[in-house]
């Protein structure tokens, strides 16, 4: 048998139902009072009884972060389909009181029916801080007590906050709530998933955008006034929690219930951040090493409809420094912003920086004729752009071939399309020069550019 197999067996033996253990110092659940349970004592848990059974409760209030106050343009900004809520839904998301944050440990992350939440994690503002909430099952048969609970907060809280919620933590809680057979839970009116703007934010900046990396690197760790110095790795906490139900001592859940207040934490502080950098775009703060984050977001305005917004921070992103690639990747973008505007002058300036100072510019050298053609009116100049980068398309070959890589940076199903499309121009501005346009037979090309005008 496969040592990954036997792996699995273990861990389905470790989820089956706990024997209760010889020692007072392990304490058998169904005999000995909740103040006995060493784990509770270590967590100062409370054990929370219901009709299903019992769980254990952890409560925490934290001065840090602070609640924000979210404007009904950063929330447009931050989830785009809020303009399509009910007045009642939409109401809820403006209250920060309403937001509940989620975060859960679980015994694997593959998902399905196999996986277990053994540690719910929830957080709101109160009191001018945050309250964090804990909820743990010591074994599998105490889950239907612990999703009850769980039931009834997101029944008081009504907007879910998480950090890739949406596609593990949320579907996995709904599919233990399914197994239950008896527990329905009110789903959220929104769900608010900060993981999606935070890559759209600072993935270029950081390339990792994981929760520990964003409190360092965007939160900033004296802001926070905590640290992960101490933090477990998350990989590990599986492992953890299946020693603990073959019998292991109970404190080695005590940096798993660690991690996930710094999670909840993080989470909420996270939420803060982007909401006043979408408040107010324009105030972002845009030293040169935060070039890479205005950079992110005007593309995240971009891609919420807010061009003219998007095109000054686009500026000041490109004033402030950007790397290489992403520098002509900004320039590409403002181009094509300034030209739906009519702005051609900025355009035209843009395309031509990327002749000039970029390898791969056939994009640039495209649009630099379509403006020549249909705006200018410049027919010779035109042509003699597509001249040029027909050149520089066959320079790019003829260099990659002789290092043996074929078509090489360029894909050669892209070479081709840019071949055909090019010759096409080139064959239709040389007519417009003698006389009337007669269409030629080359249905791929006309095709192709017609899409790039």
């Amino acid at each position: 048998m496969s040592a990954s197999l036997n792996d699995k067996f273990a861990r389905l033996a470790a989820l089956s139902p706990a024997r209760k253990r010889d020692t007072l110092g392990a304490r058998a659940k169904a005999d000995l009072p909740a103040e006995f349970d060493p784990l509770a004592q270590l967590l100062g848990a409370v054990a929370k009884r219901n009709r299903y059974g019992e769980h254990l409760e952890v409560h925490q209030w934290y001065s840090a972060p602070e609640a924000c106050l979210p404007t009904a343009h950063a929330l447009r900004l931050l989830l785009p389909s809020v303009s399509g809520q009910t007045a009642n839904a939409h109401e809820r998301l403006s209250d920060p009181a309403e937001w509940l944050f989620l975060d859960t440990e679980t015994t694997g992350l593959a998902g399905g029916t196999g996986t277990y939440a053994f540690l719910v994690g929830l957080a709101w503002w109160e009191a001018g801080g945050l309250q964090v909430e804990q909820f743990f099952m010591r074994d599998h048969g105490e889950e239907h007590s612990l999703l009850l609970e769980l039931s009834r907060r997101l029944a008081e809280r009504r907007v879910l906050v998480t950090f890739n919620g949406k596609s593990f933590d949320w579907p996995l809680l709904e599919t233990r709530f399914l197994m239950t057979r008896a527990i329905t839970p009110r789903p959220p009116v929104a769900h608010i998933d900060l993981l999606h703007p935070a890559r759209q934010l600072w993935r270029l900046r950081l390339g990792s955008v994981r929760l520990t990396e964003l409190e360092r690197h965007v939160l900033g760790a004296d802001r926070l006034g905590w640290d992960r110095r101490r933090d477990i790795d998350s990989a590990l906490i599986p492992q953890i929690y299946f020693d603990y139900l073959r019998g292991g001592p109970p404190d080695m859940l005590l940096p798993v219930f660690h991690h996930n207040r710094m999670d909840l934490r993080g989470l909420a502080a996270l939420a803060g951040k982007i909401l006043d950098l979408l408040a107010e775009p324009e105030a972002a703060d845009g030293p040169a090493e935060d070039a890479l984050e205005l950079y992110g977001l005007s593309r995240l305005l971009r891609r919420r409809g807010e061009a003219a917004r998007a095109r000054l921070l686009y500026e000041r992103a490109l004033r402030a420094g950007l790397p290489g690639a992403v520098d002509r990747a900004a320039r590409r973008e403002l181009a094509l912003l300034a030209k739906r505007e009519r702005d051609f002058g900025r355009a035209t300036s843009l395309w031509e920086d990327l002749i000039t100072h970029s390898a791969d510019c056939f994009d640039a050298y495209e649009q630099l004729a379509i403006y020549y053609e249909h705006h200018a009116r410049e027919h010779s100049r035109a042509a003699e752009l597509t001249r040029e980068a027909l050149a520089q398309l066959q320079r790019t070959l003829q260099a990659c071939s002789e290092r043996g890589r074929g078509t090489g940076r360029i894909e050669p199903g892209r070479y081709r399309r840019l071949q055909a499309r090019l010759e096409y121009r080139l064959a239709r501005l040389t007519r417009k020069s003698r006389g009337p346009l007669l269409e030629p037979n080359f249905p791929e090309a006309r095709g192709e550019a017609r899409e790039s005008n």
